[in-house]
């Protein structure tokens, strides 16, 4: 046999947080953005440009880029423009007279202990310390009174200092000094910390564009809001994997294929203006597809499209094809016509979202090598390629110091393997992996093959029939002339805001309580600003919480398993 590596091996990293700014105020209204982008965006950049022969997917959903690009344009307006910074939490730390009311005070150190306790807080014995402080306080909300003001100074500095990625940590001294220093952090520091932060705001997109530019990345895509587009072009497609499902009193979401549409050429305007290039390649919003997605994405010239491996599953079972022992490592073409779909491997992927976190990276590492060899050794083919999609930024806080070990070592382990290949799905098209042909899609997402993460529960119904009637209140506003071209399209934009998939995501009782409430509230926010927009009185049900969660999934329900579990 040749000495050419045989199996592909695809990483695909999937970058999406929703719209958290109130596009009415603008003011932030959760901090994810900013605090991703500092530790999870700029890390796997770095992994990425320190392994040249790492080759990975990266995929960004365009409201994520702008959300980015805002943030960054928020520091420098700061720093350079006296202007105000929008995120409140991202606020606190410049500012020099910090919060006085106990409830405030109490909001705040909340804030400041949303992170992973036993791989950041605990890491540093100083901000462990402050913690460890703070604790008896919050049962009494008015004894934060005789907390200092340099206590909640350190606390919000030491927050922000752990969510600076590891590759930053290790390299940059300003971080060093901080983390030596330890305490009583003056209004300067403060300042110098926000200054670092914008510096990696402002150049972590670049840094993506330059690999994509060097051939080291394929970029892609989600649609702009990151929407479920097969749910928009025909709600009743959940009864294909789930024919018993109780869908909304919705029974179809009106003007969704429009809307789709809308979202592909925003998404691909937005994504030419940050990075120069027309990505060919779309990770549906969830994995999202079906048959009428993938035709969809054929009109705008993706060579591409990814979901999960039970959608193939489900597929190939309503097609009577019986699944072959390399099914999972080939592309498809549903009915010789549109992108190739390429299906995840849900064991490979899940073990590196929920198991490895907890091993030594070494062992991690080797682990998941050998699982491809065996599969490599299985098929002994070279048109063969494995797709490995997850969550590029929930997973690594739960790793040691944000996952580097086990990064580095992938990437540096997978770049050199005689048998194994990194790749990406471009790659995989253009150097003859297998394309099969598939007679029958059943619609589904990455999770679990079916569209349960977002539609069929209570309030998850209940979040499509408000969805529903906002649009038809938008239909009828547009229809009626009565808004300029620019309020039609600030309410457009509003609307593919409230057309996202995360809303959806977090509502159920089986997620837990503090997540459940900030999306809920926030989505009847962005509901409401519809109206807004559209000169509407808002309906009274926007005024009261309609999901609530009491649940402790794993990883605290930012990532699920592809396929059900016991």
């Amino acid at each position: 046999m040749s000495d050419e590596p045989g199996l592909r091996v695809v990483l695909c990293w999937h970058m999406h947080q929703p719209q958290y700014c109130d596009l009415i105020s603008g003011e932030y209204k959760l901090p994810w953005t900013y605090l991703h982008a500092t530790k999870d965006y700029v890390d796997m950049a770095a992994h990425l440009e320190a392994v040249p022969d790492a080759r990975a997917v990266v995929n960004f959903a365009p409201v994520l880029l702008e959300q980015i690009d805002d943030y960054a344009a928020q520091v420098r307006g700061y720093l350079h423009e006296h202007k105000p910074i929008r995120d409140p939490l991202l606020a606190v730390l410049v500012e020099p007279v910090l919060p006085a009311h106990p409830e405030r005070r109490l909001e705040l150190i909340n804030n400041c202990l949303r992170v992973n306790r036993e791989r950041v807080i605990d890491r540093f014995p100083a901000y462990q310390r402050l913690v460890e402080l703070v604790e008896p306080f919050r049962a009494n909300c008015s004894d934060l009174i005789y907390i200092s003001d340099q206590f909640l100074s350190d606390l919000v500095f030491w927050y922000h200092l752990g969510w600076i990625g590891e590759t930053v940590r290790r390299n940059d001294l300003r971080v060093q000094r901080w983390q030596e220093q330890g305490s009583n952090f003056s209004l300067h520091d403060r300042r110098e910390l926000l200054v670092l932060i914008g510096e990696l705001l402002a150049g972590v997109l670049d840094r993506y564009a330059r690999l994509a530019d060097s051939g080291r990345v394929e970029l892609s895509l989600s649609p702009y809001g990151h929407p479920i587009v097969p749910l928009m072009l025909e709600l009743q497609s959940a009864r294909e994997a789930m024919p018993g499902v109780q869908l909304p009193e919705l029974e179809f979401y009106q003007g969704g294929q429009e809307r789709a549409h809308w979202h592909i050429r925003e998404g691909l305007n937005i994504f030419e203006q940050y990075f120069g290039r027309k990505p060919v390649g779309c990770w549906p919003a969830e994995g999202g597809v079906s048959a009428a997605t993938l035709e969809l994405l054929g009109e705008y010239g993706f060579r591409w499209a990814a979901t999960g491996e039970t959608v193939l599953h489900n597929s190939l079972a309503a097609s009577e094809v019986a699944a072959a022992p390399d099914a999972l490592f080939k592309g498809y073409r549903v009915n010789n016509s549109g992108p190739v779909c390429f299906f995840r491997d849900d064991n490979l992927s899940d073990e590196i979202g929920f198991t490895y976190s907890g091993w030594h990276a070494d062992d991690a590492v080797a682990n998941f090598i050998h699982h491809l060899e065996n599969i490599a050794g299985s098929h002994r083919r070279r048109d063969l390629a494995v797709a490995i999609i997850l969550d590029g930024e929930n997973a690594w806080e739960h790793y040691p110091d944000n996952g580097y070990h086990f990064l580095r070592t992938l990437y540096e382990n997978l770049a050199t393997h005689p048998q194994l290949k990194l790749s990406t799905f471009s790659q995989c098209l253009d150097e003859g992996v297998e394309v099969a042909p598939l007679s029958t899609l059943v619609s589904g997402s990455w999770v679990y093959g079916t569209f349960s993460t977002w539609v069929g529960d209570r309030d998850k119904n209940r979040g499509w029939d408000m969805l529903g009637d906002a649009k038809r209140a938008f239909d009828q506003v547009v229809a009626a002339g009565s808004l300029d071209s620019d309020q039609v399209a600030a309410a457009e934009l509003q609307l593919a805001v409230c057309e996202g998939s995360d809303w959806f995501w977090w509502f159920g009782d089986y997620n837990p309580a503090d997540s459940v409430s900030d999306f809920e509230s926030l989505y009847r926010l962005h509901l409401g600003n519809l109206y807004q927009l559209l000169g509407l009185e808002p309906p009274e049900y926007l005024a009261h919480t309609f999901a609530r969660g009491s649940g402790r999934p794993a990883m605290g329900g930012v990532m699920r398993h592809g396929q059900a579990r016991d």
